[in-house]
């Protein structure tokens, strides 16, 4: 793992217990085998136990505490314990990693995002929290909340700092929230990072502009209704609220079921209670970052939607089937139970802000932020499809690897390869939300945003990223990636996943011609999308942290690959063999601490 990174620590726990090694066990833990762990019965406790007991593989150290975020059980029950670290009492940004237990509960190895020992020299302040506040209200250009200590464990240090979220923040687009961290000897802005991931960067943009070009979406009128679509009987609708089946004229997906929740005889609101709750709703032009303060679509008789921009309930009708077809995906294919896999639903917001040419995941808000279009670039709403499954993604990712950018310029775009990684897994499984919908009004593909109307007829592709001239994607790893914007850096992993699934050279998938290339002129046979998707979901939810940059990834989709089929199969070479295609191999991983 080399250099930590800079976004914002967004923790959310699945599990809360808890306890710091005390410093006798501690200093007297064996450097063999964690035999502690197999008479322990919990995986997180054999886990914990088993991370102090190895300190010099897992870098923990005295004062240190780790708190479970998840816990991933194999079928075979070996266990993957994601934890997060406190330092006397501080959290510790960059200081997360995952243990791995054999189904005996012992000691297999770990994954650690900091390669060095997080220990400060002092957990003393020399700034007031109120000068920390200042310093960050005055570079996110926002309204600080109260700054609280932290010990900075990024980027090779281990410094004793202040997070501040500051919200409103004009360094962000359309005034959302940023989360600034200020050393707490020197006043030095260690980082200031929006809390949101936004499918269209700043970069991308200001190129449109450049270009006087203009998105021109197409956007039908509503298709006749769909037979059998209805409420539910009179016999079932008698007690409210009820689970209904209605149906939605959407923009860009054709006439859509919609599962929503009956209130009463003639009364509906777009909540579907067979996703828990999963909901949409309207922000009226605001920029608003509490879920609360939406306003709750309604309808009298569960028709939604014109299939034009004319009636709101239109893009809302996209962004409910968008989501609820990303929860279905995970759900089928990977038995995860919502976005943080805690049998939550998720939740969007359409209409957000005034002239707003994007959609976003907002950690703040733990949802789905679209907006309406600024009018000249991106004339409608950014509702599509693979938009959702891409954005939702990074919610998944957030759960998870919680993969972040290596640094963010002063106009908001992110660069580094974890940062590139975290939209590269964003365009891999936001195809795969479109394979999974086989929508024929929205056919899947492995192009991403290609129904935004985009000249180029797409804004990014898996299987040669550089066709993408509007972002300058790159289809092969150097040096220089390190340092790449994060959606221009995404090429090297997602042209991966494409070799890994269809391999290289010339084919045609429903009606979509595909060429992929590799940097030696090799040739790469797939193993097919279901086993390369299986092979990158193992590789982010066991083996990847929130340093995991493209080298990690190599040997992240090799454990998983090796768990799944083998290090002899045919799956395991298959692997090497694309990253070896995109020129990620084993001989030229930079040195630790580049």
């Amino acid at each position: 793992m080399r250099r930590p990174h800079i976004r914002r620590v967004a923790i959310a726990v699945a599990v809360t217990t808890a306890a710091t090694l005390p410093g006798p066990a501690f200093a007297s833990a064996p450097n063999g085998p964690a035999r502690v762990a197999t008479s322990v019965s919990s995986p997180v406790a054999a886990a914990r136990a088993a991370a102090f007991a190895h300190a010099s593989a897992t870098g923990v150290t005295q004062g240190d505490t780790l708190r479970a975020k998840d816990v991933m059980t194999d079928p075979d029950g070996k266990s993957h314990v994601r934890f997060v670290r406190t330092h006397q009492g501080l959290p510790v940004l960059g200081g997360d990693m995952v243990v791995h237990l054999g189904k005996r509960g012992e000691y297999l190895g770990v994954t650690r995002a900091a390669d060095h020992l997080v220990k400060p020299s002092t957990v003393e302040a020399e700034l007031t929290p109120e000068q920390a506040e200042r310093k960050a209200e005055a570079v996110a250009k926002g309204d600080a909340g109260t700054a609280r200590l932290v010990v900075d464990g990024r980027d090779g240090a281990a410094a004793l700092a202040y997070q501040v979220l500051v919200m409103d923040s004009d360094t962000t687009e359309a005034g959302g929230s940023s989360t600034v961290v200020v050393d707490a000897r020197t006043g030095r802005i260690r980082s200031n990072t929006p809390n949101t991931d936004e499918f269209i960067s700043p970069s991308l943009a200001a190129t449109l502009r450049e270009r006087g070009e203009s998105a021109t979406p197409r956007t039908g009128t509503a298709p006749s209704a769909v037979a059998g679509l209805s409420g539910l009987t009179s016999a079932a609708a008698r007690r409210y609220p009820a689970t209904a089946t209605g149906s939605g004229s959407s923009l860009f997906a054709g006439k859509v079921a919609l599962t929503t929740t009956r209130t009463a005889r003639t009364s509906y609101v777009l909540k579907d209670p067979t996703r828990w709750n999963t909901e949409t709703r309207d922000a009226k032009g605001q920029e608003l970052e509490s879920f609360a303060r939406g306003k709750a679509f309604t309808d009298g008789d569960n028709k939604w939607g014109t299939g034009t921009t004319s009636a709101r309930t239109s893009a809302a009708v996209d962004a409910q089937y968008g989501i609820a077809q990303t929860l279905d995906f995970y759900k089928k294919t990977f038995g995860r139970k919502g976005i943080k896999n805690n049998s939550a639903g998720a939740r969007g917001m359409v209409h957000f802000g005034n002239k707003v040419g994007n959609a976003f995941w907002d950690s703040t808000c733990g949802c789905m932020l679209y907006g309406d279009g600024d009018g000249q670039v991106f004339k409608k709403p950014l509702v599509v499809l693979d938009v959702t499954g891409h954005e939702l993604t990074h919610g998944v990712v957030d759960a998870t690897a919680a993969l972040e950018p290596t640094r963010v310029d002063d106009e908001g775009n992110q660069y580094g390869e974890a940062g590139a990684l975290n939209e590269s897994l964003a365009d891999v499984f936001g195809s795969n939300v479109e394979f999974s919908a086989n929508n024929p009004k929205n056919p899947p593909n492995y192009l991403v945003g290609e129904k935004l109307g985009l000249d180029q007829k797409f804004l990014r592709r898996l299987d040669h990223p550089s066709l993408d001239v509007l972002e300058e994607t790159i289809d092969y790893w150097s040096p220089a990636a390190y340092d790449t914007e994060v959606h221009a850096g995404s090429g090297v992993s997602s042209h991966a996943f494409y070799l890994l699934a269809e391999g290289s050279g010339r084919k045609t998938i429903n009606g979509v011609a595909y060429n992929s290339p590799t940097y030696d002129g090799s040739r790469v046979t797939g193993i097919g999308r279901t086993k390369a998707t299986a092979v990158f979901y193992r590789a982010l939810t066991r083996y990847m942290v929130s340093t995991t940059d493209f080298h990690d990834a190599r040997k992240a989709t090799l454990k998983a690959a090796a768990d799944m089929y083998g290090a002899n199969s045919a799956e395991y070479k298959a692997v090497g063999a694309a990253w070896a295609a995109v020129n990620v191999t084993a001989a030229n991983t930079p040195a630790a601490g580049r």
